[in-house]
């Protein structure tokens, strides 16, 4: 199937990365983390000491950032201008900036475009949090990777250890609280899971079991559709 596409969409901590970077690698698909875009921006944004409040400008400079995500041996490299950002967007500051600028519909709009284009070929493997919704409600496979607040507030504990000093797991509780009303409550694209996405909480699995049943999912839709 020549423009199969796969719809991985959760909030932060669900594990849609690690996962869909497996499913990708197994399948000899592309992997797009559409959060390294909205990651980015917000770096840009941080960079640039843009004001919050000033929505015009942050528009301007998701407009002007050229952001390029390339595979490479050690994974998928995210490069913003020029310059390789792989570490630096994965900062709990530049999370909570990408959240953010997630919420500003022009913002949305020019990076959902983008994404569009780069999966417009099919056989790829696609993660965020409006893939299934906004980006492409007609990918053969959805899915909707959840885990409970702890869960995941530990995940993002071990996740960032090495990017940060002093490491508070109820802080980064609260941080996650914060990123999921952000991003359920936006007016543009929220949060939601799609009607025919499959969910699948990962909070007592790990990130093999939950790629073993997405491949059996691809593995019934390809059967279905003739193209296994």
């Amino acid at each position: 199937m020549t423009r199969f596409r796969i719809a991985i969409d959760g909030p932060s901590g669900a594990g849609k990365s690690t996962v869909a970077r497996r499913v990708a690698q197994r399948l000899g698909y592309l992997y797009i983390d559409t959060g390294a875009m909205y990651r980015a921006v917000g770096l840009k944004v941080i960079r640039e000491q843009l004001p919050w409040d000033q929505a015009n400008a942050i528009v301007e400079a998701a407009r002007r950032a050229r952001i390029e995500l390339i595979a490479g041996p050690r994974g998928l490299r995210v490069f913003l201008d020029g310059v390789d950002v792989s570490e630096a967007i994965r900062t709990e500051a530049v999370g909570q900036a990408a959240s953010r600028v997630s919420s500003i519909p022009g913002v949305r709009k020019i990076l959902v475009r983008a994404q569009q284009d780069l999966g417009r070929r099919g056989r790829v493997v696609m993660e965020g949090r409006d893939i299934g919704t906004k980006v492409f409600p007609e990918a053969e496979v959805k899915i909707f990777l959840d885990a409970s607040e702890p869960t995941r507030a530990r995940r993002r504990f071990t996740q960032i250890r090495r990017n940060r000093g002093a490491l508070d797991l109820e802080g980064i509780l609260e941080e996650i609280r914060q990123r999921d009303r952000r991003d359920r409550e936006r007016a543009d694209s929220p949060l939601v899971q799609a009607q025919d996405a499959r969910y699948l909480d990962t909070s007592n699995q790990t990130a093999d079991e939950v790629v073993e049943k997405i491949l059996k999912m691809v593995r019934v839709v390809e059967k279905k559709s003739g193209s296994g």
